[in-house]
């Protein structure tokens, strides 16, 4: 036996030749062990350092262990080879300690959770996937028995609630009920839910999760970390789970808040999370307004007040908020400014009332009376506020003249507000390295370039007040065609050079968050917008418009003008639909701010009224398919998309669709589908009737009115309402 420890340099020759594995021949291996051996004989000062205790049992029967100190001593924890890590160490590569709860998840104060099913090595991942299929079996089995029920009752309502594009969850759920109905039980089949139990047991093997996830879990929401947490309890009665109200803020300000950004956020959710009630910047009223349009993005059970009906979604928190604006003791105040744009944006999406407007046309009223927009002067003045009150002020006013400028300019109306009395939010208050976060998916972060962002959409909002009150104003229709045209060549040159004067950040080839691929399509609606508003100037060649010299020959015609109006409309149309292929690419159209909606119906539609119209045109294919995803999540999408269709329809190119290889069997039932039969997208039509009953109104669009102008008029009718405040909009055919 050796009595003397290796050598530092025998050592580390050992170390290194193992650390090469496989690469070492045997025979180097033979060798470096016989030199190994020869270097221990040597004498050394180092004391005798005892084996480990794995080398005792490997010992013949009999041997005593070497070195007469020999103890066992057990391995060192932290040397243990972890075989598996939580998700939240997963999802932000960090080294796990491997045991529940682990050091970092008790370090950042977060829930941790081991699935063993993501595992495929392991015996539970074939469970799930068995259990899975069993469950979906079953589920298929009972729908077919609610089905065929003596009292079809059951069968009508699960088929509308299908048709209401609900999730599988949601069916789930009212099969239950029904089958306890049916079988006059309080309870739903006792075998599903035993299975049920089982599927939930396997898939949340480390307990279970917030209550606001969806009856059946799904694995995505195993992954989720809100970015924001904030508390339920003082803001609203709806409900006490801080888990579904954190979800529902993190869905706000990711997904809407960017594009207008009325509000301070940092400041917003500081306040929000301290509990106080007496915050200029937080309120009860602006809070449930918040999370009425953040269930708007949300999927779970929750966010419904029916599960399944989308006009009922977020309509507790809508209805708290509304009772706590007619009760809120400070008309003018700056949360209750944010609250009322919040109902406007609400109202807006819902396209089931004619509060769009009164709701804009109240905040604009306010801003006024508070002196951040108008002819009022600003009563204070910076030193006079706290920094943070200062900073939520500013991006209120400019978030303010944002969506003005959006509303009137897309509905070709001019805009209210023609000045901010407040220069823009400081840019060095904002974390130029700051990420965005695709919350809930698990796709990488982006850098959230926000205070770009802000600079350019604010400049963008410039041109489109001056395109508006230009333009749409009711006495410019009587301006004469040649100055229409200079008009909007000018109006064109500078949104051109906006345009172009872009970050290269901002390219679509850097897969930007989706605030700015909304701004570049903001940039082509204006684009659509400003060449499709009386077409006849661009075109006009009449000799009494054109300014004259006493040179100018007799008959001669005033210059074209130097667009052509049609390929920049059509251009502008396939930039949204490439714009909206990269959007569904990279963050799917199911969270979609509603201002793509604008822009897809937009585009669409563009394409429609143009006199090569092409079924099979690929970006009209494209753009069709997203309209479809984004339209069923809300009812103000269905009734477009109804409108839309019967516009499609018209054209009669249904049998070129249907006999195409290039088209997929989705988009040849809507495009082929006889207009007067029974279809699936019917319901689509349900909330129209307002247009043809009001006679504030124009209608329905008939057969073979499919204009752009039209579907805009239909398209302000169903989302503001009428306006009662600003005159009657021009309309091209009172000429």
């Amino acid at each position: 036996m050796f009595n003397h420890s290796p050598s530092p340099h025998s050592i580390q020759l050992l170390c290194g030749s193992l650390a090469s594995g496989w690469r070492t021949s045997w025979t180097g291996c033979v060798y470096l062990l016989y030199a190994f051996a020869a270097t221990m004989s040597e004498p050394s000062a180092h004391r005798q350092i005892a084996p480990g205790p794995s080398l005792k049992s490997e010992l013949p029967p009999g041997d005593s262990p070497p070195g007469e100190n020999y103890r066992t001593t057990p391995m060192d924890p932290s040397k243990k080879r972890v075989s598996m890590a939580c998700l939240a160490c997963k999802k932000s590569k960090r080294k796990c300690s491997g045991v529940p709860p682990c050091d970092n998840c008790r370090a950042f104060n977060r829930q941790c959770i081991f699935d063993e099913t993501l595992d495929q090595r392991r015996r539970v991942a074939a469970k799930r996937t068995a259990d899975e299929l069993s469950y979906h079996r079953d589920m298929l089995n009972d729908l077919l028995r609610v089905m065929r029920a003596d009292d079809q009752s059951f069968g009508l309502r699960l088929l509308d609630i299908i048709r209401r594009d609900a999730t599988a969850e949601e069916m789930r759920g009212f099969i239950d009920e029904a089958l306890a109905q049916m079988e006059g039980t309080d309870s739903a089949d006792e075998v599903t839910v035993r299975k049920l139990e089982d599927v939930r047991r396997v898939i949340n093997a480390e307990g279970a999760g917030p209550s606001f996830r969806p009856k059946v879990m799904d694995i995505h929401y195993l992954c989720d970390e809100v970015p924001f947490r904030v508390p339920a309890k003082p803001w609203t009665t709806v409900t006490e789970d801080a888990d579904l109200v954190s979800h529902l803020i993190s869905l706000y300000f990711t997904w809407d808040f960017p594009f207008h950004a009325f509000l301070d956020r940092d400041v917003f959710l500081r306040d929000m999370a301290r509990g106080d009630l007496n915050s200029e910047c937080c309120s009860p009223f602006l809070v449930n307004a918040l999370l009425a349009n953040a269930c708007h993005f949300s999927d779970y059970s929750e966010a419904y007040v029916d599960p399944g009906d989308i006009v009922t979604k977020g309509a507790d928190f809508l209805a708290e908020a509304e009772r706590l604006r007619d009760e809120e003791p400070a008309k003018l105040s700056l949360a209750f400014l944010q609250g009322t744009l919040l109902l406007y944006e609400r109202y807006s999406i819902s396209g089931h009332n004619d509060l769009g407007y009164k709701m804009l046309h109240q905040a604009i009223w306010t801003g006024e009376s508070l002196g951040l927009i108008g002819p009022k002067v600003f009563k204070f003045s910076s030193g006079q506020l706290t920094d943070d009150m200062d900073v939520s002020i500013k991006r209120t006013s400019w978030g303010l003249f944002h969506i003005d400028t959006v509303v009137h300019t897309d509905f070709l109306r001019p805009s209210l507000i023609d000045k901010v009395n407040l220069e823009r939010p400081d840019r060095a208050r904002m974390d130029e390295t700051a990420l965005w976060v695709p919350y809930p998916s698990h796709r990488a972060p982006r850098p959230s370039l926000l205070s770009q962002y802000f600079d350019e959409s604010y400049n963008l909002c410039g041109i489109a007040r001056d395109i508006s009150r230009q333009l749409y104003a009711i006495n410019g229709s009587s301006l004469s065609a040649y100055h229409q045209r200079r008009t909007k060549e000018a109006l064109y040159e500078r949104l051109r050079r906006w345009h172009q004067g872009l970050p290269d950040t901002f390219n679509p080839d850097h897969k930007p968050p989706p605030y700015i691929i909304l701004l570049r399509m903001r940039y082509h609606t204006l684009t659509i917008n400003l060449f499709s508003w009386r077409p006849e100037d661009d075109v006009s060649s009449i000799d009494s418009e054109a300014p004259k010299t006493p040179e100018s020959p007799p008959g001669l015609s005033p210059p074209r003008s130097k667009f052509d109006a049609l390929e920049n409309i059509l251009s502008s149309a396939r930039a949204i639909s490439a714009l909206t292929r990269l959007y569904r690419r990279e963050y799917g159209m199911s969270r979609a701010h509603h201002f793509a909606l604008y822009a897809i119906n937009l585009a669409l539609f563009t394409m429609l009224d143009h006199n090569s119209f092409d079924i099979l045109d690929q970006d009209f294919l494209s753009l069709t398919s997203a309209f479809i995803s984004l339209a069923s999540r809300s009812q103000l999408g269905r009734n477009l998309f109804h409108l839309f269709r019967q516009s499609v329809l018209t054209k009669g190119q249904g049998q070129r669709a249907s006999s195409s290889s290039t088209v997929n069997d989705e988009l040849k039932a809507l495009f082929t589908e006889d207009i007067s039969s029974p279809s699936r997208w019917d319901g689509y039509a349900k909330g129209l009737e307002k247009l043809n009953e009001d006679e504030r109104y124009h209608g329905i669009p008939g057969e073979g009115d499919h204009t752009l102008f039209d579907m805009l008029d239909c398209y302000e009718s169903l989302s503001l309402g009428k306006d009662e405040v600003a005159p009657e909009r021009y309309r091209p055919e009172a000429q």
